[in-house]
């Protein structure tokens, strides 16, 4: 599984949200990519306000905002 990790710089609740993403996919095959929100204007537009937002390749956001580390694993684990 392939994710994307929208975020932007000077974001506490991203810096949460990623060291949660990084205890969530560690130890499985899942890749995530990290996207900053300003480096295109389409990724400004759609996700300037819901940021952190954890979406998957396909474009199922799985998380957006306030990032909860155990929803987040049972939703991993069940994809």
């Amino acid at each position: 599984m392939n994710l994307y990790f929208y975020t932007k710089e000077n974001c506490p609740l991203c810096e949460e949200a990623e060291e949660k993403l990084e205890m969530a996919v560690q130890g499985t095959n899942i890749r995530w990519e990290k996207r900053d929100i300003y480096e295109k204007d389409e990724w400004l537009e759609v996700y300037q306000l819901r940021i952190p937002v954890i979406e998957t390749a396909e474009g199922t956001v799985l998380q957006e905002g306030i990032v909860s580390y155990g929803e987040l694993l049972s939703i991993l684990k069940t994809s």
